[in-house]
């Protein structure tokens, strides 16, 4: 069934209509919102904080003291350079030696200079990635208006970069494992959303990639350890708890940007320890789900799609600029459709999750209440349902 000759309400042209709408509306929303920043104005909307933060870590890097970054007091030293008014407990270093190398010279150039280098490299190869999955011209017609890359832009986060490497590893993992499974290793800057990877390569008997994976990651991580000082890997390592004490403290206005079960069971009023249980439960049935998949169905475009969706149900963790990997399966899954056919309630699926990161702050700010982990579950129940039963035709 081609995509658009049925009558269905989301044929082709509808879809590249939407998607220039709502690319035209988000652009037009920047534009105020920068319009009103702390970028033209003092007292102005914080845009970019996010990426301060990676350029203040590159400023005590380049001046010779990286385990600083790691530093509460002096990285905010910096912070308060770029961002007055910006709070210490709100912002913190939490990656490992391997990314803060990967954005060291960051601080080389101006802090407006920095953020464009960084972010047009990222979204260039996560717009390339995205265009690789989906060949249709509609396919940038659809990421420009997917609310998802807007946000990482406002805050200048690194969801364009984790996502175009997942994507690549992925896309070349048939043909190409090593470099495949040496991309995957380098998810390790943000290890997180590495999880499923090694479990995926596992279930589907891919060794190669999950040696090269784990040599990568190790090497990536140890290699820079070396380079800026062995008491940045340890520095590291206890910057964890303070992750941790960010996570279950961070309060309401921290939760609403967090797309997990953990953050959603929370918002709604559940005690720390039942909402790590409820969120533990959810992921084992991801990680589960996810390897089932990878096992029994030999088609890479539902594979991909549920590894890409599992990923962001799988830590705690994960805030609202990670939404960018929606796009993967969302391409992935899209594309698989148009070759074999719709079934009921899929596109719907699809337009959900393609709307998910504005309505899911929407939402949360007005009502209280956390979509974002149960509408990423509905996406992946939606590939499962095609992988598993009996829907595989490759």
């Amino acid at each position: 069934m081609e995509y658009g000759t049925d009558s269905h309400w989301l044929n082709k042209e509808r879809f590249v209509t939407y998607s220039r709408v709502f690319f035209l509306v988000y652009f037009i929303l920047a534009i105020g919102v920068i319009a009103h920043s702390n970028l033209v104005k003092a007292d102005g909307f914080p845009v970019w904080f996010d990426f301060a933060v990676f350029w203040s870590a590159s400023k005590v890097t380049l001046l010779g003291h990286a385990t600083d970054a790691y530093n509460l007091d002096k990285l905010h030293a910096v912070l308060h350079t770029l961002h007055p008014e910006i709070n210490k407990g709100s912002y913190g270093w939490f990656y490992p030696p391997s990314y803060l190398l990967l954005i060291s010279q960051l601080a080389r150039v101006s802090f407006l200079h920095a953020y464009l280098i960084f972010m047009s490299i990222s979204l260039a190869a996560y717009a390339l990635v995205v265009r690789r999955i989906c060949t249709t011209p509609q396919a940038l017609w659809a990421l420009a208006g997917f609310s998802g890359i807007w946000d990482n832009l406002l805050t200048g986060q690194n969801g364009f970069l984790t996502a175009a490497i997942a994507g690549g590893a992925l896309l070349l993992l048939d043909k190409r494992p090593v470099l495949a499974g040496i991309l995957a290793g380098l998810l390790s800057i943000k290890p997180q959303l590495a999880v499923l990877f090694p479990v995926a390569f596992i279930a589907s008997g891919s060794w190669k990639a999950l040696i090269a994976a784990a040599c990568s990651s190790v090497i990536s991580i140890l290699g820079a350890s070396a380079l800026l000082g062995g008491d940045t890997l340890i520095a590291w390592f206890q910057s964890l708890d303070l992750a941790r004490v960010f996570l279950e403290i961070g309060g309401t206005n921290f939760w609403m940007r967090m797309p997990t079960v953990f953050a959603s069971t929370h918002l709604l009023g559940a005690p720390k320890i039942l909402s790590y249980v409820l969120h533990l439960t959810v992921s084992s049935a991801v990680l589960v789900s996810v390897w089932m998949i990878w096992r029994r169905c030999k088609e890479p475009m539902l594979r991909n799609a549920a590894l890409a969706t599992g990923t962001l149900l799988i830590s705690p963790y994960i805030l609202i600029y990670d939404l960018t990997w929606l796009a993967l399966p969302i391409a992935w899954f899209g594309r698989y459709a148009m070759e074999w056919g719709w079934q009921r309630g899929e596109r719907e699926v699809l337009i959900a999750a393609w709307f998910l990161p504005a309505v899911m702050l929407i939402l949360a700010h007005y009502v209280t209440v956390q979509i974002a982990p149960w509408v990423i579950l509905l996406l992946l129940y939606t590939i499962w349902r095609r992988a598993i039963n009996g829907h595989c035709q490759r």
